[in-house]
């Protein structure tokens, strides 16, 4: 059995490497608003590692896929599991790429979540909201003051 190279600039990647996926629920502000969206996400196995030794986190749940569930030739598709209106991460293939070779490396994180599973007991909090399109403004304010002595050889 032949196996597709789905991803041109990843030759060490093909459709039936596997890969965790998750649901998260992050934020969105317009309009002076918080608005609430269902993101899916590549997770990379030392961020499952964390998040099975209980840290808080905004993912809901967490399956594990091939690639091929989600790369369809040159197109990508949402898969029947994840919600109707669930979007995908930005930059969703590179990020998927880079998780998968975290899964190649260290097959033995592809325990946690087996292949065609789902994990729903994770620590979900939003507590912390994970906003999506926050701005970092930066204000003269906010530089350091730093000691007289500090760039000088003494």
């Amino acid at each position: 059995m032949t196996t597709a190279n789905l991803f041109p600039n990843a030759t060490d990647i093909n459709s039936n490497d596997y890969c965790v996926f998750g649901l998260a629920t992050c934020f969105i502000r317009e309009d002076g608003e918080v608005q609430e969206v269902q993101t899916i996400e590549p997770i990379p196995s030392s961020a499952l590692e964390a998040l099975l030794k209980g840290i808080p986190t905004s993912y809901q749940q967490a399956w594990g896929q091939p690639l091929a569930a989600f790369f369809k030739a040159e197109t990508v598709k949402i898969p029947s599991e994840f919600p109707a209106d669930a979007k995908l991460c930005e930059n969703f293939t590179e990020r998927s790429v880079a998780a998968a070779r975290t899964y190649k490396r260290r097959p033995e994180a592809q325990n946690h979540i087996p292949l065609g599973t789902v994990k729903k007991d994770f620590n979900y909090s939003v507590e912390r909201k994970r906003l999506l399109n926050a701005e970092n403004l930066v204000r003269t304010e906010d530089n350091v003051k730093q000691h007289t002595y500090t760039h000088q050889v003494l």
